[in-house]
This record gives structure tokens, C-alpha cells and sequence, in this order.
């Protein structure tokens, strides 16, 4: 995402604007020179008045520090057993990283401090194993962190807990992470780390239903990469909790956060906690944002050319399909007036989100309108496209001579040479339009 694109930042501000996000940072991260380009992003978050609560991890610092003491960590990530050595080297790890993220910071001009918001107490024996000094979240101190954010401070949490004798448990990062999001209700909580997102038999997830997730973690927990389990387990809890959306990123690509916080279709793993589509109709602002959509397809002569004085005459045969209040897909149901047929346009779906149904909820949805208005033949021109039309919307081929005599003239002069394909419709039945689908 280029950042002179200012008006696609500025579009997300009404919405998150005095919110508040919580970014998980991997030690990895931390550690790594692009992390002072991280920070400015940062900067970006606070400067648009974003509340950031920033908590990280120290496992790459542990081992750091375990390979130049030779010594052997007991444990890395905070979920098995840390013994008294491997404690000290997590208290000095999580130490000089919390300090390196306010100098950090402080050279963006922004305020920030180390906390001890988080209490914990030992994870305790499990499965007849002790786990000494690894702990648990049992409550976040929610009106220090509020206290700090209303004055424009940046908490910054490492993976450590503390009781009220007085000790210090080493506890997962991405635990801490999804409890403190709990507590101050945050609307996005962001895990940066070393990969792409989540990976399931070798592929990145684009974005997932948490109740999806959750439901494969369960039977087919060996296909994700074992180095995304932990976030993709964390995600899952985090939405179940109530946090609306929750991302995986890779801190180490330039503009992450930026890229997948103010885009439509980002760079990592979105995992969201309710049905967040809806099929809509096209409004006079849309318009912008439809010709943007469809100019690659345009441009290799997929689909017709639209000027936006064509579309806004035509808006009301419009419709798009809007994933968290992006739009990233469109059709068009064109009445032809003659016979009592329709045609089925401009079909597209971006390239970002192809193979997750969309095009399929959209055909079909075009499909039940059709109905409704009575169509008997439902019509779809194509040049590159008419295979899917056929597999999966259940078109036939015909011929130019099955069009209305209006529409046939106007394919003729087109000079395309489209497919003509065709589907008859049976009467609407009494159950109407698709679920979950916004109705004029």
C-alpha cells in the first residue's frame, strides 16, 4: 500500500477513531532493523487518535541470550515448563526488548511505558507435571491501561505476569495478548510475527469465519504450519471472547500493518467473529469503486467497458458484495424488456477473494432477483468466463439468435463475439432472496 494514498487511509478513521487495537509483536520482530519502520506505522495508528496497546514476546531473545550463555531454555513460547535459569534469561530477554520498544517509541515522539498490568498465577501441575515458573492470566489491571490511553500513552506489556507476593511468572505473549483485548474491548487485535498469516495444508488463509477456524483446529490440527498454530489457536479464542476481528501479519514485510489495516484486502489472516457479508445495492458512491474493481478485468477484455455516466444511468441494476464494509465484488441483472428475460452482467470478483464462493452467492442471488421480477430467461454473455457459467450457475450454450431482437443488435455491433449462454427460470418460490442478503 502506497501511503500517499491518503484517501484510502482516511476512509477507515470514522471507524476507528478513540478505538482501540492491541498488537501481539513477536521478540523476531522486535529484533529485527525493519522493526524501526514498524514503529512509524505506529505513529501513523496514533496520529488518526487509534488507542495502541502493544505486548510482546522475548522466545527469539531467550534463545539468543541461551546460545551465548550455553545454556538450554526450558522452555521458549511461555506454555511449557520454565525453570528458575530459564526465567532469568525470559526477565532479561522481555527487559532489553521492552526497552528497545521505547527508545523506539520515544524517537517517534510518542509516549509510552512498561507495565506490570498483568496478574497472574502459576499454570500450576498438569498431567502430573510441574510447570513452575510459567503462569496464567488471571485478570489485566483494566483501569491502569484505561487511565494510560486517555492521556495518549502506549502501554507496552511483555510475556510476564505478577502475583501479589510479589513474583513473576513467564506467560505466553499471544495469551496476554487475547486477554488484555478481552478486557479493554478492543475492536482489532493484530498479531505480528515472522509469516504471512495462518497456513492450512501449505496455503495462506485470506480471511476465515473464527467458528471455521475453530471447528479445523479441532479435526485437522496437524494440516496447519506448526509455526502458526499458536496464533491461529489464539485467534480463535480471541473471537470467541468477542473481539470483532483479529489479524495475522508479518512484521517483517515493509507496511504490514498499515497494508492490512487500511486496505481492502490486506496482506495476512483475518479471522472474524460473525458473518460479515452482505450483498447490497449499488449506491452513486459505489460507482468509483465498482470501475476500480473491474478495470484488470476491463483491461483483458473479460468484461465490457463501463464509464461511470453508464453505470450511474444503469445503478439500479446494480448490486455489490461487501466484505466488512469493503466491496469486493459486483454483478448487474439487466432487464431486456422482451420475452421476459434478463441479463446476468458484469459479474466480478476480486482477485484477492476469488475461490472463497463469492461469485457463486453472487450468480445465485442475480438468479433468485430474477425470479422475483417474473424472468423466464435469465442471459449471460461471456468471452473468457463461460465455463464457470455453465459448471457452476447451470447455463447452457445458445445462440445470438435466442436474444431479444434489441439486445441481439446491440451484441452484434459489439464486434465480442461472446458466448451466448442461457438458463431458464423457473417461478420465484416462497422462501425469496438468499439469507443474510440486504434486501432495497
Amino acid at each position: 500500500m502506497k501511503l500517499t494514498n491518503l484517501r484510502g487511509i482516511l476512509q477507515y478513521v470514522p471507524r476507528f477513531r478513540e478505538k482501540t487495537f492491541v498488537l501481539s509483536i513477536d521478540a523476531a520482530v522486535v529484533m529485527d532493523e525493519i522493526f524501526a519502520s514498524f514503529l512509524q506505522d505506529i505513529a501513523v495508528l496514533r496520529s488518526l487518535n487509534i488507542r495502541v496497546v502493544l505486548v510482546h514476546g522475548a522466545a527469539a531473545q531467550i534463545q539468543q541470550l541461551a546460545q551465548d550463555q550455553g545454556i538450554t531454555a526450558s522452555d521458549l513460547e511461555g506454555t511449557g515448563i520454565t525453570d528458575g535459569p530459564t526465567l532469568k534469561l525470559a526477565l532479561t530477554g522481555a527487559n532489553r526488548l521492552t526497552h528497545e520498544i521505547l527508545e523506539g517509541l520515544s524517537a517517534n515522539d510518542l509516549r509510552a511505558v512498561s507495565t506490570n498490568a498483568v496478574i497472574a498465577h502459576p499454570l500450576g501441575i498438569l498431567n502430573s507435571v510441574d510447570h513452575l515458573y510459567t503462569g496464567k492470566v488471571e485478570r489485566v489491571d483494566v483501569e491502569m491501561l484505561q487511565s494510560l490511553l486517555s492521556q495518549g500513552i502506549i502501554p507496552i506489556l511483555p510475556p510476564l505476569g505478577f502475583d501479589g507476593e510479589g513474583r513473576t511468572y513467564r506467560v505466553n505473549s499471544d495469551h496476554v495478548a487475547v486477554a488484555v483485548a478481552d478486557a479493554l474491548k478492543a475492536v482489532k487485535l493484530l498479531f505480528v510475527g515472522s509469516q504471512d498469516g495462518i497456513f492450512f495444508q501449505g496455503q495462506r488463509i485470506s480471511d476465515i469465519l473464527a467458528s471455521s477456524l475453530a471447528a479445523q483446529l479441532s479435526a485437522r490440527r496437524s494440516d496447519f504450519q506448526a509455526d502458526c498454530l499458536s496464533k491461529a489457536i489464539h485467534a480463535a479464542q480471541a473471537c470467541k471472547l468477542g473481539i470483532p476481528r483479529v489479524h495475522v501479519i508479518n512484521g517483517l514485510v515493509n507496511e504490514a500493518l498499515l497494508a492490512e489495516v487500511f486496505s481492502n484486502e490486506g496482506i495476512g489472516t483475518l479471522v472474524y467473529a460473525n458473518e460479515y457479508t452482505e450483498i447490497r445495492p449499488a449506491l452513486r458512491k459505489d460507482i468509483r469503486n465498482i470501475l476500480q474493481l473491474i478495470k484488470s478485468s476491463v483491461e483483458s477484455e473479460e468484461l465490457v467497458k463501463r464509464t461511470r455516466a453508464s453505470i450511474e444511468k444503469q445503478l439500479g441494476d446494480y448490486w455489490v458484495y461487501e466484505l466488512d464494509r469493503n466491496i469486493v465484488g459486483c454483478v448487474a441483472l439487466h432487464p431486456l424488456l422482451e420475452d421476459n428475460a434478463a441479463e446476468l452482467a458484469c459479474l466480478f470478483v476480486s482477485r484477492a477473494h476469488e475461490n472463497q464462493g463469492i461469485g457463486r452467492k453472487l450468480l445465485q442471488f442475480i438468479e433468485n432477483k430474477a425470479k422475483e421480477q417474473s424472468v423466464k430467461v435469465l442471459f449471460a454473455l461471456s468471452t473468457q468466463a463461460f465455463t464457470y457459467f455453465q459448471s457452476k450457475g447451470g447455463f447452457s450454450e445458445g445462440s445470438s439468435d435466442m436474444l431479444p431482437a434489441l439486445r441481439r443488435e446491440k451484441y452484434e455491433q459489439s464486434g465480442r463475439k461472446s458466448k451466448v449462454l442461457y438458463k431458464r427460470l423457473p417461478a420465484p418460490t416462497a422462501s425469496g432472496t438468499l439469507p443474510n442478503v440486504s434486501q432495497p
